[in-house]
């Protein structure tokens, strides 16, 4: 119930006649210690005595004496924390509804808690403000305590839940037992009620309750949401009541408006005095950690301190990356080979993908070999010498453009597409290198955590789309195509048998004329063309999602041991290709499958002739290099970031500065041997993050969270995957060339369906469709008011509209400008958004929790 001081318990019994005097002396010890800050114990270092207070009449007793009856008392406690009426929103509402229909009860001279609860309720229930339909007052007096549908010889008089004030000391644990918080869930309510009484005297009502002048009781219905339960009403008034100076103010109010002037005083106080820990801590967070640090001009001039300082972080932990898990208590042998595998598939899939795609732009210069090649060659010099061996690196959809923009500029301008390659590679290499050199990364720090969510959505919704795409096409060519092909050709019969036509044209024009479309010509039996290609296809892609994914939440299923479901959800990807790739080669073999593009390299490693080119030409690449150099630069520092999430606990540090040097060192080789450019990939370095994590999943308030407890910050997960690619050039064309097209279609929706799992974004634009009673208790619905998140919400998306509307358009120009645009929501989000939501509820959104 409490981290930090607040204890919930189940029920108050009465002292025992003997107990009396020490439970006073208790008392004066618990006055005397009060604090509003309370300490925060650990459960185990507590002992609860409970006595049970019989409320029967004497026959009953004997009878149930005589008989031997027992009954079983479950009592649960758990420490709840003070409410922050700086940063919890709702703790200031409840105030203000409590106001607006007060319901107080001053100078109540009933001596037993049955009569002060009838009390109150009957007033409640007579108010006209407060009218409930439905509301008997004996029900509700009977939910309050444990014998509410208990049989007669298990009448245990108790009250069932309540919050009470504790106070950690040298000798003790001490109760503030001058009031008494009591909640109540109760199905026949509409709406939250509360009400206060203030005793005249104070009353002895059990054990750790021996002098009570204050009963609180909150009354809420269980459909609610999770701010709004009747524990957080009653945590809110709770906060407020261990205040001992606060209840001697309310002892000396003597009207209804005193006693409410004197609780908006309090939540002033209570406002004013969290503020200071909470700057305080985040003073201590920002001087302890660097990342919070808001870089200025002089942190520009230090030439290569960045650098020097990554290497000096990173250089004492260097061998630890290849024994952790392997040496030691805590090996995580099983892991790494899993791991290995998923990374393996992860990586190969999408550098064939890519791969087919660089070879039909570049008309063979750049294909499946060589991307292969390339990313086993960088994947593995970064996993060597990175700062941060958990970012994957890989050939991306972005990169695969660049370089057939440049193949259409060596085609406008008859130019040397290897010379013209390598030059832009170059100049890219070069401002990465001014880049790293002058500590740039520094500017990432401005990214908010939204702005990078946005981005990494955004990514997600790039591999939706290419797999749509892909889709599509093999709709158009096989089932739209194989009817238009058909018709084509009855419709070139009959021209044919026109008079005159065949003497009244060449012959080589006929044959052009009337020669079916090249994209509509398939080598597929007559019987199994067309249609059943597309559906198959279309199924195919949807069930490597299916069966991906189904796996992948196999470890949250109750079936066999937990150590085998963590396997099969980290091989769910592997499973899923690989089933499905045999499906459709063996079980559907009279079917044609879509297939990537493959034709072998004369020379896999010749460097090009960088003297092809003219001087203009070579500043021409300058331009395209700067342009490039600032995509890697916000992919590598954005993805690096994701990935160092203070979420993702890692401990062995960041290098940002120093992995950007590194990222342009291995594209200088790249370029010049003609190889494709790599960088930074998301989502798969998170995910290969999530694959060596440990993660304990939590239930809060009846939502079930996942929480990396630690994660295993190895090289051997890369290094592994690394080599298996470069021998996969072995398996070219056969068997890989049996892997569809469809399948890594289903791959892509794989990867960005497992990559919004934790995307704040996601999560709060599914608030939208939703009722309040299932919102999470997340940290920004408990600061942040609902209009004012789904605001913020509604901002994102347009911003996210705006990255698609460039980085999606069909003119190759306006994407190459897409790192323009990523760095402008950089003032959109410091200059535009404060202007429309509060600075306090922007900074809220976007904490880590």
């Amino acid at each position: 119930m409490s981290q930090n001081g607040q204890l919930e318990d189940v029920g108050y019994p009465k002292c025992d006649t003997n107990d009396i005097s020490e439970a006073c002396e208790e008392n004066l010890g618990d006055e005397a210690f009060d604090t509003i800050n309370s300490s925060v114990m650990s459960g185990e270092s507590i002992r609860f005595f409970v006595n049970v207070n019989m409320d029967m009449q004497p026959s009953q007793t004997v009878e149930n004496e005589a008989s031997g009856g027992c009954v079983l008392l479950h009592i649960s406690r758990k420490y709840l924390k003070l409410k922050n009426f700086e940063e919890e929103i709702r703790a200031h509402r409840d105030v203000d509804d409590f106001l607006a229909q007060a319901s107080i009860i001053l100078n109540e001279t009933a001596t037993s808690l049955d009569d002060v609860l009838r009390a109150m309720l009957f007033g409640f229930t007579k108010d006209p403000n407060h009218a409930e339909p439905g509301c008997d007052l004996d029900l509700l007096m009977s939910m309050l305590f444990t014998d509410a549908g208990a049989p007669l010889e298990g009448n245990v008089h108790l009250l069932s839940d309540t919050i009470q004030g504790v106070t950690a000391t040298v000798t003790g644990l001490q109760y503030q037992q001058s009031w008494l918080c009591i909640i109540c869930t109760v199905k026949a309510l509409q709406k939250r009620h509360v009400c206060i009484s203030r005793l005249v005297r104070p009353q002895n009502w059990g054990e750790n309750s021996c002098e009570v002048r204050f009963v609180i009781l909150v009354l809420a219905p269980p459909k609610m949401k999770s701010t709004k339960t009747a524990t957080e009403v009653g945590r809110t008034f709770a906060t407020m009541f261990s205040d001992i100076t606060f209840r001697q103010k309310l002892l000396e109010t003597r009207t209804v408006e005193e006693f409410k002037e004197a609780l908006v005083h309090q939540r002033y106080l209570l406002t004013i005095t969290s503020q200071h820990p909470h700057r305080s801590s985040l003073k201590k967070h920002s001087t302890d950690s660097v990342s919070h640090k808001t870089p200025k001009l002089k942190d520009f001039l230090s030439i290569g301190k960045g650098i020097r300082e990554d290497i000096a972080r990173r250089f004492p932990t260097y061998s630890l990356d290849f024994t952790d898990g392997i040496i030691g208590d805590h090996k995580a042998v099983g892991k790494y080979i899993t791991t290995t595998i998923f990374l393996y598939f992860a990586c190969l899939l999408p550098t064939i993908a890519f791969g087919s795609l660089n070879d039909e732009n570049t008309k063979g210069a750049i294909d499946v070999q060589k991307t292969v090649a390339g990313q086993s060659i960088g994947s593995l010099l970064y996993a060597l010498f990175s700062g941060q061996p958990l970012v994957v690196l890989l050939t991306t959809a972005p990169l695969a453009l660049y370089i057939h923009v440049i193949q259409g500029i060596c085609d406008d301008y008859e130019l040397d597409f290897k010379a013209f390659y390598a030059w832009t590679g170059l100049w890219n290499s070069f401002f990465l290198g001014i880049y790293a050199f002058f500590n740039l990364s520094l500017v990432m720090k401005v990214f908010k955590r939204s702005t990078e969510e946005i981005i990494a959505l955004f990514i997600s919704i790039t591999f939706v789309v290419d797999a749509v795409k892909g889709i599509v096409k093999i709709f158009r060519k096989y089932y739209y195509g194989h009817h238009f092909s058909d018709h084509y050709s009855s419709k070139s019969a009959s021209l044919m048998n026109l008079p005159g036509l065949n003497s009244t044209f060449p012959t080589d024009f006929n044959s052009s004329l009337l020669a079916r479309p090249p994209e509509l010509t398939t080598h597929a039996s007559p019987m199994h063309a067309g249609r059943d290609t597309a559906v198959l296809s279309l199924l195919v892609m949807l069930g490597t999602l299916w069966l991906g994914y189904t796996l992948y939440q196999f470890k949250r299923r109750p079936y066999l041991h937990p150590y085998v479901r963590e396997i099969v959800s980290d091989l769910a990807l592997p499973i899923a290709v690989l089933t499905f790739s045999l499906l459709t080669s063996y079980g559907f073999q009279e079917i044609e499958m879509s297939k990537f593009r493959y034709n072998p390299s004369e020379n896999l490693f010749k460097m090009a002739r960088m003297d092809l080119l003219s001087l203009e030409a070579i500043s021409s690449t300058m331009g395209l290099g700067f342009l490039l150099s600032m995509l890697f630069f916000i992919e590598q520092n954005l993805v690096a970031a994701l990935t160092n999430a203070p979420e993702n606990r890692l401990v062995k540090g960041t290098a940002y500065h120093w992995d950007l040097l590194l990222i342009a060192l291995i594209n200088t080789g790249l370029s010049l041997f003609g190889l494709p450019w790599i960088h930074a990939a998301y989502p798969h370095s998170p995910l290969h993050v999530r694959a060596l994590a440990c993660v304990e999943e939590r239930v809060e308030y009846g939502h079930i969270y996942e929480t990396i407890v630690s994660v295993k910050e190895t090289r051997l997960t890369s290094l592994g995957a690394s080599i298996l690619v470069g021998l996969s050039l072995l398996l070219l064309p056969f068997p890989l060339q049996w892997i569809p097209k469809p399948v890594l279609y289903g791959l892509f929706l794989y990867i960005a369906l497992t990559s919004i799992d934790c995307n704040q974004l996601f999560e709060r634009v599914a608030l939208l469709l939703k009722e309040q009673t299932a919102y999470p208790p997340t940290h920004y619905v408990r600061r942040v008011p609902q209009r004012k998140i789904h605001y913020f919400t509604g901002l994102q998306f347009l911003q996210l509209l705006l990255l698609c509307f460039f980085g999606m358009s069909p003119l190759p120009y306006m994407k190459m400008i897409f790192p323009l645009i990523m760095i402008v929501m950089i003032p959109i989000r410091y200059n535009l958004l404060p202007r429309i939501i509060e600075a306090k509820y922007l900074d809220a959104m976007d904490a880590e929790h």
